[in-house]
């Protein structure tokens, strides 16, 4: 055999082992797949068999909803995690820099996780180190992404009661105009295997141990995460023990705005002394560094009680604290009874602002009453305390809502009048009924051509329109739209409300004519944010 035919014969047998292993991968993906599917799908159809059959029982059919609920989320996550890995593959994924707030990133990771943690009863932080610089360009979709691959396996392999952190690092270093952030997310869950760790990224790998072989997944979480990150020009890395844990590490350097938050320091409050209270030591360190940037001075305790003897003592030094920022949660003693004591020796004239990873609003009026000033929630990011500081001590304390999110009340939709332009039933009915709870008046049209003869002939507020639909499609409808001659038809917010969730069918919804876009499942919260930025005109 020639030195051609060798090399030649070489290739084909390369070619041949890399088709095998292809084909077995592939066989091996489907049978996982069919397995993982079909899970989720019994009990959701299970589950609706028997709430059928328990009409009568109103809490066993609730019990009933709330399965089928949670099946059908585990089922939409293993869709797209199939979808993303594909279009990655494919190169269809691109990264979008937009400016952006980490502060606003973090907050919104919180929320999304935010079921998962009080359902484990996990122990959830996320601290802020040294970050000084916020405003930042980057995909914030991708990162969120990478974020949330992240935490849904510790969320999977960390027992309730556990503890998960994610923490945030800007190291010195970066070329001018450019910052460089590390990320930490870490849990005290099961662990993996060092063997496992040398594969986790790999697409469609699981540890096959038994405490996890109970657990769903596509083991396509990681291999997606690290794609991004590599698109991001980014770095993962992952170290783990058994049975203590694992610590996932991602390094990015991201350009800063050019317009940032501008933050400095609180001339009304400089020099005084705040204290802080909180049993997380990062959590300590990080604050005391932002209270320093702006001006202020500060002592801080992981105690409760510590708190309270620190309080009596700087009376006693005659150099008081003129706030206090404390833990919800602590060993000791919690938040609310802390703030309580304090308030007995310091009466209501000094702010007490609570910290807390969880949602307050179980604890609202307790806190109201033991003299609670305002909620804040973690993370708390420099640009957030200099807000919180400057409304809650500057104003000194006069009576504003204490909760700093941006929620709305239902009622703020009442008689709106919305056209839903949806062709399939059974969503007209849900979206219908949703709308209506939320107090809007709706009108249907099964597709793009009746919408275009409604909007004609009735005022709306607003258009919910579905993409894919017989006779005129949802992006032919608003084009047709926007091209009618009355002013009021360039103005009237259209919101896509479709399955077609990638970001290029976002970007053509808004090429059509679109104000924004909404993926389905209808997500209500989002409905409702959505809804609110159209009719205040902020889309």
């Amino acid at each position: 055999m020639t030195l051609l035919h060798r090399k030649q014969h070489k290739l084909l047998s390369d070619a041949l082992r890399q088709a095998q292993h292809a084909s077995k991968a592939k066989t091996a993906f489907l049978n996982n797949m069919s397995h993982d599917i079909r899970t989720p799908m019994n009990a959701i159809m299970g589950f609706a068999n028997l709430a059928l059959n328990h009409m009568d029982n109103k809490d066993l059919v609730k019990d009933y909803l709330s399965k089928i609920l949670t099946s059908s989320k585990h089922l939409l996550s293993l869709i797209n995690d199939v979808l993303d890995m594909s279009r990655i593959e494919s190169g269809k994924v691109r990264i979008e820099e937009h400016e952006c707030n980490l502060s606003d990133i973090m907050r919104d990771l919180k929320a999304i996780v935010q079921s998962d943690i009080k359902s484990k009863r996990i122990k959830f932080n996320i601290n802020t180190l040294d970050v000084i610089n916020e405003d930042i360009f980057c995909d914030k979709l991708q990162l969120n992404q990478v974020l949330l691959n992240l935490l849904s396996n510790a969320f999977k392999f960390t027992a309730p009661g556990g503890t998960i952190s994610v923490r945030i690092v800007e190291k010195v270093g970066a070329p001018e105009g450019f910052a460089n952030y590390t990320f930490h997310v870490r849990d005290n869950g099961i662990g993996m295997s060092k063997e496992f760790q040398k594969h986790v990224f790999e697409p469609f790998e699981r540890e096959r141990t038994s405490t996890v072989s109970g657990i769903q997944g596509t083991g396509l979480g990681m291999a997606i995460a690290k794609n991004i990150v590599n698109m991001m020009n980014g770095t993962i890395s992952v170290e783990s023990e058994e049975g203590k844990g694992t610590e996932f590490t991602l390094d990015f350097t991201f350009r800063l705005s050019s317009h940032p938050r501008v933050i400095g320091k609180i001339q009304e409050i400089e020099g005084k002394k705040m204290l802080i209270a909180d049993d997380d030591f990062n959590t300590c360190a990080s604050l005391s560094k932002m209270l320093a940037s702006i001006g202020l001075r500060s002592e801080w305790t992981a105690s409760g009680e510590e708190a309270i003897l620190r309080t009596k003592l700087a009376i006693e030094q005659e150099d008081p604290f003129y706030g206090y920022i404390i833990d919800w949660l602590m060993p000791d003693l919690n938040g609310i009874e802390a703030v309580r004591r304090i308030r007995k020796i310091i009466g209501n004239e000094r702010p007490i602002i609570i910290l807390t990873a969880y949602d307050w609003a179980d604890i609202e009026t307790e806190g109201k009453e033991a003299g609670v000033t305002a909620f804040c929630a973690k993370p708390l990011f420099l640009s957030d305390l200099q807000s919180i500081l400057s409304r809650y001590i500057t104003k000194n304390n006069e009576n504003e809502e204490s909760k700093l999110d941006n929620s709305f009340r239902v009622e703020e939709f009442e008689g709106k009048r919305v056209l839903l332009v949806e062709d399939v039933e059974l969503n007209q009915i849900l979206a219908s009924t949703i709308l209506n709870e939320m107090g809007c008046k709706v009108e249907v049209a099964d597709n793009g051509k009746i919408a275009l003869e409604k909007i004609q002939a009735a005022d709306y507020d607003i258009i919910l329109m579905d993409i894919q639909m017989p006779i005129m499609n949802g992006y032919e409808a608003a084009a047709a739209i926007r091209a009618l001659d009355d002013e009021k038809f360039k103005t009237i917010p259209i919101i896509a409300m479709t399955a077609n969730a990638f970001e290029e069918d976002r970007q053509r919804a808004i090429e059509s004519g679109m104000n924004g876009h909404l993926g389905k499942p209808i997500e209500i919260d989002k409905l409702k944010s959505t809804l609110m930025r159209a009719f205040n005109k902020q889309l």
